[in-house]
């Protein structure tokens, strides 16, 4: 963990708080604008609730207790979706938040950060999916493509032409991919293999993997900050 960075906490409450704390570094009105969310679709539901039912003290409750639980939850939904985006752009541009990022796709994914790298920190991850072999590379864009294209040529001799390899660059220019629509990209990209052939894939790599060096993981923020997130997310 970098310096000056929370630990991760833990306990369900812990993560919410921390998760508010990082959101509001850069959402200074998450707390408004949660309350606003709360109180209108609260109030609709309630009031909905009163219509349909009644106003005796029996469709009074349940409008009570309606409006907070849907006010609630459309406070986890939307505090959810700021908090993610508060995250990624907290670590955007640093070294393994494309890693991070890709650890947070669900099952069906095998994520292996750091397979490429340079002395300057550019860095090249492998993501393989029903796609295919995913090579996802950030850091400056020239370095990083002539890395991509070193470790297509790895994974290629190693997985023959019958397999695809495709290349991402995390980025903001023009043919990048941004860092918070990442995982969106990857899990929309064409399915071409069948689960068999993907276990197969990723036990002929481990071939690969076998040979290089190791490759220290960039520490930072990421972890902490953009899994409390997608809990928030997930609910």
């Amino acid at each position: 963990m970098s310096a000056g960075m929370p630990e991760p906490a833990t306990g369900r409450i812990a993560q919410m708080r921390q998760a508010y704390t990082i959101t509001k570094r850069s959402d200074r009105n998450i707390g408004l604008i949660l309350l606003l969310w709360f109180l209108l679709v609260g109030g609709v539901m309630a009031v909905g609730n009163l219509l349909l039912f009644g106003a005796d003290w029996l469709g009074i409750l349940l409008a009570v207790v309606l409006g907070i639980l849907s006010g609630t939850l459309a406070v986890l939904i939307v505090f959810g979706r700021r908090a993610e985006r508060a995250a990624y752009n907290q670590v955007e541009g640093q070294p393994g938040a494309a890693a991070s990022a890709l650890q947070m796709l669900r099952r069906g994914w095998v994520v292996k950060p750091v397979v490429g790298f340079t002395k300057n920190q550019d860095i090249v991850h492998r993501v393989v999916g029903r796609p295919g072999v995913i090579l996802v590379g950030e850091g400056n864009p020239n370095r990083v493509k002539s890395l991509l294209a070193s470790e297509r040529r790895k994974h290629t001799r190693i997985l023959g032409d019958d397999i695809p390899v495709h290349e991402i660059v995390v980025g903001r220019e023009e043919g990048q991919i941004p860092l918070p629509k990442l995982n969106r990209h990857v899990q929309k990209m064409k399915k071409n293999l069948k689960p068999a052939a993907q276990t197969e894939v990723v036990n002929k790599l481990k071939a690969l993997d076998a040979m290089r060096p190791a490759a220290p993981m960039p520490r930072g923020p990421v972890p902490t900050s953009m899994k409390g997130a997608r809990k928030m997310m997930r609910g």
